[in-house]
């Protein structure tokens, strides 16, 4: 792929190349550049705001193929067609809307100036829940341009949370054998926290998968990702993640973000308000809601940090581990008797027994 062979070569991303080998093709290269991003991994990625006659602008270096690169931007300019606010990929000078350098892609959009969306404003959340939704809604029958690779993703959810529940399992085995100081602490809250591991997967072996809604998801519909501009105009950045999938999986990772933090920890009445806004535009049936409680009762940083924990325990730093269990473990605290209430609420609006 083009981005492998750019791996782990920052030279070709200084100001002076970029200049002459990207912003050049869009009469830029007489531009400041300030790099915002830098993630050198094997998705590498860099990001730039470029500053030109008092216009602002976008640069990315993308870490994908050119068939998938053409799936986000028939995403984008479906859903700019539909009205919902994204920064559309810029045209070259000569028409194109990448710019091909040392097998490396690189697109341009405007700069969208605003504030990220903060969870601690509830009216940002719920403005947020709502535009979530009308991506949804614009395209559920969304189809990319020809010569796109046709990103899906649509997982059968009790298969996954059956896998991650047995490693959970497995990661106990492994601390009873290892029996440190990190194995000590995960075995202390095991009995507290598999429970909700096993309603995920119980919840999640019950949903009807044809009852899911399918559409183009975002993905990665986060706070970073929705801005407030000056007008208060929500704007959606950042569609590198984005495919066909359930739109109860985009609501799912939206509600999830925005449950495990501090200030907004497990909070019942938030996450009702969330959904009611997004039902207000797009009705949920009984499995979406299923799936989205399957999806917020398993204790994901749980697993995923005692997987990691146990799949590299002979090189990886035990302390700087312990320290993210115990984090994990603190932001568990009331998911327990959020589950409950939320699981309540949902058999009460469906008059039924999950």
């Amino acid at each position: 792929m083009p981005y492998e062979a750019a791996k782990n070569d920052y030279n070709f991303l200084s100001e002076s190349n970029l200049k002459k080998y990207v912003l050049s093709y869009y009469g830029l290269e007489n531009g400041d550049i300030t790099q915002i991003k830098f993630k050198d991994t094997d998705k590498q990625r860099a990001v730039f705001k470029v500053t030109y006659n008092d216009c602002l602008y976008c640069l990315k270096k993308v870490y994908f193929s050119q068939d998938e690169l053409l799936f986000v931007y028939s995403a984008i300019e479906w859903l700019y067609h539909n009205n919902i606010s994204v920064p559309r990929l810029l045209p070259t000078i000569d028409g194109n809307r990448y710019v091909v350098y040392n097998n490396m892609f690189f697109i341009l959009t405007p700069w969208i100036d605003g504030e990220k969306c903060s969870y601690d404003n509830i009216s940002n959340v719920l403005d947020a829940s709502g535009t979530l939704a009308k991506l949804h809604t614009c395209t559920k029958h969304f189809k990319p341009i020809d010569g796109s690779k046709y990103k899906t993703g649509m997982e059968d959810m009790a298969v996954s949370m059956e896998k991650h529940f047995n490693q959970l399992l497995n990661c106990s085995n492994m601390a009873f054998n290892y029996k440190d100081r990190f194995s000590k602490t995960f075995l202390y809250y095991f009995d507290s926290l598999i429970p909700l591991a096993q309603k995920s997967y119980a919840i999640a072996a019950g949903i009807n998968n044809k009852n899911l809604s399918v559409a183009l998801c975002h993905m990665d519909y986060v706070n970073k990702n929705i801005i407030f501009d000056k007008s208060n105009t929500t704007w959606i950045i950042d569609f590198d993640k984005c495919r066909i999938d359930y739109c109860a999986h985009d609501i799912s990772y939206f509600l999830r973000r925005l449950l495990k933090r501090d200030n907004t920890r497990w909070d019942n009445e938030i996450a009702i308000n969330t959904l009611k806004c997004y039902e207000a535009i797009k009705p949920l049936n009984l499995d979406e809601y299923k799936y989205i409680l399957a999806y917020l009762a398993f204790p994901q940083k749980y697993w995923k940090i005692s997987k990691d924990y146990y799949n590299n325990i002979s090189r990886c730093n035990k302390n700087s581990f312990l320290t993210l269990l115990n984090k994990a473990i603190e932001k568990s605290e009331n998911h327990m008797e959020f589950i409950k209430s939320f699981q309540k609420y949902i058999e009460n609006k469906f008059n039924c027994n999950i």
